[in-house]
Order: C-alpha cells, then sequence, then structure tokens
C-alpha cells in the first residue's frame, strides 16, 4: 500500500558549518512540485542547492542542483521509496558552510535531513478512487445524497436540470457495491453516465 502525507514537515541539520533545511510534503504533480522547488530558490537566494525528489508514479524524478552527480536527489528518492510514499515531494537547501563533505558525506547529509523530516510526519493511506456520474429524477434526490454519505464518498457537483445530475467519487472498491445499492434502491431507475 503507498501512503502520502497529511501535512509538510521539516527538519534542520547542521553538518560541517553546512545548514541543510528539509522538508518533505504532499503535491499532486510535477507541475507542483516545480512551483514549491522555485519558491524555494526565491525564499533562500543565499543557498548553495535546492535538491529535490519526487515519487508521483509517472512523473518521479530527482535533482542534485550542482551537487555531484548521484549525491543529493537519487538518495533523497530512495528514502521516499524506501517509506512508501506516493505524490510526496522532499526538497532540501543547503547552505554551503566552506567545508566540502565528500560523496559519502553528501549522501548521508541528504538522507538523513528527509529521513528526520519523516519522523514527525503523519502518512496517510492512498486510496484509489473512481469518479461516477448519474442522473435521477428530484424525487430520488434525497436517496441518492444519503447513499453518497453512508459509502464515503464525496459529492463533486450537482446540476438540477430536467433531471438532478450527480458527479461523485468515492473509493474504487466500494463503486460496483454502491452502484448495486443504489440500482436496488432506486427499483433500476438511476441513469448511470460515462
Amino acid at each position: 500500500m503507498s501512503f502520502t502525507l497529511a501535512e509538510p514537515v521539516h527538519s534542520e541539520l547542521l553538518l560541517k558549518k553546512s545548514r541543510f533545511i528539509g522538508c518533505v510534503q504532499a503535491v499532486a504533480d510535477r507541475p507542483a512540485a516545480l512551483a514549491v522547488v522555485e519558491s524555494l530558490r526565491t525564499q533562500h537566494p543565499g543557498a548553495a542547492h535546492v535538491c529535490w525528489a519526487l515519487m508521483a508514479g509517472g512523473q518521479s524524478a530527482a535533482n542534485d542542483d550542482g551537487e555531484p552527480g548521484g549525491t543529493a536527489g537519487r538518495p533523497m528518492l530512495e528514502v521516499l521509496r524506501h517509506q512508501q510514499l506516493e505524490g510526496v515531494l522532499a526538497t532540501v537547501v543547503r547552505y554551503f558552510g566552506g567545508v566540502k563533505l565528500g560523496a559519502g558525506g553528501l549522501v548521508r547529509a541528504y538522507t538523513d535531513c528527509v529521513a528526520q523530516a519523516l519522523l514527525t510526519a503523519m502518512p496517510v493511506p492512498l486510496v484509489q478512487q473512481r469518479s461516477l456520474c448519474c442522473a435521477v429524477n428530484y424525487a430520488l434526490e434525497g436517496l441518492v445524497r444519503r447513499e453518497i454519505v453512508a459509502a464515503g464518498g464525496v459529492l463533486e457537483e450537482v446540476r438540477h436540470e430536467a433531471l438532478v445530475q450527480f458527479r461523485l467519487s468515492l473509493a474504487a472498491s466500494q463503486a460496483a457495491a454502491f452502484v448495486a445499492r443504489l440500482d436496488d434502491a432506486s427499483q433500476g431507475r438511476v441513469d448511470w453516465r460515462a
């Protein structure tokens, strides 16, 4: 099972006069992650490096931002992968203290910074969602609303036209049972739409 984070978590590490400021947070996708990284560059104009790692399915990536290849982004990515995190961005801002750490020291510093932040994290299980659309006559609107709540679904949109049209999402594992329950309770009068 994969997890995301309920809220951003932070850490700070001082190592041989270098300061490492870490943050791990949930992000929707790569463009959102890049916006966070750009914001950090603006907030920390004196920083030597803003390294990052993103676990987001097909959009996963890592960036060393000028550190020797494979010493920052990739090790940070491995920490996220080891924790089974998905849809999560890890960033570490480094202020260089004048003492070189060597490749091994850099790998340890970046992984430790991310790992320390994750010690206080609240992981949230990722549940695959399914979107459903249906239409019913006005007499069945209350029934549909009650069933959505009972199934733990999220009502995304309701349109009142000739029929009441619902767009909702719920756990994919609950979708088939929800449809069957609603069809049964409405005696087959729910119009399911693509």
